[in-house]
């Protein structure tokens, strides 16, 4: 489903991750390593936020040829989320759903699951790391993806909320979305069914033994 070839981000003459040949097939997928490994770069390329050489294509997509397409079907929360300080939750997340063609009643029903409904006309500048995080993940889980990368999904929330993003991450999947979740933590904590799991090493992604 998501195939990466010749892939290769550098900055400058600094190769930071190299990806010969990745066929990541549909499923709940976890990439490991730890902070400075090039996981988050590697998220943002595959999301199509950043240039990169080689290609990356979601399903017959391709994120240079088709890139409006390619990225109305890939879905991307970062691990330390920004946005502009004087909007708020509420805002962006409709700005999002708007842009992504989100589905009737999809915002408040993820508003309602992360129970933000308190604080989310208020400017995100006065938000905590939480109400960043959760804002960030609604905006991931907006519109009909194929692809949702979850950068480091669970840091920052507390039992609640992470139950509720994996019921989200069961839930959708059965809908047919698949998920690529990166994070230094154990992803036991949230108890997921994880179809394989990934390891950057070294400035190259290979397959880990360990879960």
């Amino acid at each position: 489903m998501l195939t990466l070839r010749n892939f290769q981000k550098s900055y400058g003459d600094r190769p930071i991750i190299t990806i010969p040949d990745w066929q990541l097939p549909p499923g709940i997928h976890w990439l490991k390593g730890p902070n400075g490994a090039g996981k988050t770069t590697l998220f943002r390329s595959i999301a199509g936020l950043l240039p990169h050489e080689g290609t990356s294509k979601l399903n017959n997509l391709d994120s240079k040829r088709d890139a409006v397409a390619y990225r109305m079907r890939i879905n991307y929360a970062e691990a330390e989320p920004t946005f502009p300080p004087l909007l708020t939750a509420h805002e962006i997340i409709r700005w999002v759903a708007d842009a992504k063609q989100a589905p009737a009643g999809q915002v408040e029903a993820l508003i309602a699951a992360f129970d933000i409904s308190a604080y989310m006309h208020t400017p995100v500048s006065t938000y905590s790391s939480g109400m960043l995080k959760k804002t960030s993940l609604i905006v991931a889980f907006l519109g009909k993806p194929n692809l949702i990368l979850l950068d480091e999904p669970l840091v920052t929330l507390d039992i609640a909320a992470t139950q509720t993003v994996a019921q989200l991450i069961e839930s959708t999947h059965k809908q047919g979305v698949s998920f690529l979740l990166s994070s230094h933590q154990a992803m036991e904590t949230a108890q997921l069914p994880i179809d394989s799991v990934w390891q950057v090493e070294g400035g190259k992604v290979v397959v880990s033994g360990e879960r």
